[in-house]
């Protein structure tokens, strides 16, 4: 009983950040394929698995039905939206255990550290000191270690031949390659997506982006959540999910626009707003189910980003370089 009650309060400290971390969890977990279409979720499960009480299990999975993510099964539980496979709608979803209950310590330092790698690796490429990113926060290596295999994921850093932990200048070649991907491979999955999205999801998304088109000046956070609703939660829909993975790479390229009102990461308000109008015009085709239509859009929207990123070099061709904190080494050119 002790420990229900513990529970219970701890839950009601972090009030809807756990909440949020189970719903992205689990938005995370479909959109790579971990929990496939058809697949059953019931509130103990998420409960047993996430180590979180039944409030925030029951919230996350209503929220993810008004997303369109799931469906309700009466009595049932809940069901993963999207084209099932034959025999997966009568099998329950493997969760694997995630104590949820507190941020990790990794998290707490993650917006630090990739604004700082963002802007450092504008001007040139940098060493990573897992001990001194440790010292720097107070932490242990494992944390360090933690967040640095996260970032990696992303492809924001990597290692050199000597094991060290690197994040390479940012080139204009280098964002060209990467969007050269994106625009091979995101409309490919929008076409496949497209007939499996929920038209509400669709109409929630095109309402959060009027909302966000009318911020005097629009923040990071609004836009952050526009660019997941067509370029994760959308493209997520789709039944190939190899691609999803694919595009993991590229992932990086959306990190500076979580950082809209920095001098070195940030670009001129009109250029995100005729992102956004970009954004709408594809979900619009798409309520009108022409997503082969609204595939060629998202084309020519990726290829007009491409000239938005690279408006960054122009800041910090006329920038000195910052001094750097004491976990971050130059590397030679």
């Amino acid at each position: 009983m002790g420990d229900e009650v513990r529970t219970r309060q701890a839950d009601a400290e972090t009030g809807s950040s756990l909440r949020d971390r189970v719903i992205q969890r689990i938005r995370d977990m479909i959109a790579e394929g971990e929990i496939r279409p058809g697949e059953r979720l019931l509130e103990a499960e998420i409960v047993r698995a996430f180590s979180v009480s039944r409030s925030p299990a029951r919230q996350a999975l209503v929220a993810l039905q008004k997303e369109g993510l799931v469906e309700a099964l009466p009595g049932r539980g809940y069901r993963v939206c999207g084209r099932r496979e034959n025999g997966v709608e009568t099998a329950f979803a493997a969760l694997a255990p995630v104590d949820m209950s507190a941020p990790r310590q990794w998290e707490r330092m993650y917006e630090e550290v990739e604004q700082e790698l963002f802007i450092r690796t504008l001007f040139a490429s940098v060493r990573v000191s897992e001990q001194r990113l440790a010292e720097h926060f107070g932490v242990s290596r494992t944390v360090t270690r933690d967040l640095l295999a996260r970032m990696h994921g992303v492809g924001l850093v990597g290692k050199d031949n000597a094991g060290h932990w690197i994040a390479e200048k940012m080139t204009p070649d280098r964002i060209r390659h990467l969007y050269e991907l994106r625009c091979i491979l995101e409309p490919l999955a929008l076409r496949e997506a497209g007939p499996l999205v929920p038209r509400a999801l669709l109409d929630e998304m095109r309402a959060r982006i009027f909302a966000t088109r009318a911020e005097n000046p629009i923040s990071s956070a609004k836009f952050d959540e526009v660019e997941t609703d067509l370029h994760f939660t959308i493209l997520g829909f789709g039944p190939n999910k190899e691609i999803m993975r694919a595009l993991k790479r590229t992932h990086l390229l959306f990190g500076p626009t979580r950082y809209l009102f920095d001098p070195v990461l940030g670009i001129p308000m009109d250029l995100i707003g005729a992102a956004l109008d970009e954004h709408l015009e594809i979900v619009d085709l798409m309520l009108e189910e022409r997503s082969d239509l609204a595939a060629q859009v998202l084309e020519a929207h990726l290829k007009n980003a491409v000239e938005r990123w690279l408006r960054r070099f122009e800041i910090t061709a006329a920038a000195q370089p910052f001094a750097l904190p004491s976990y971050l080494q130059p590397l030679s050119e």
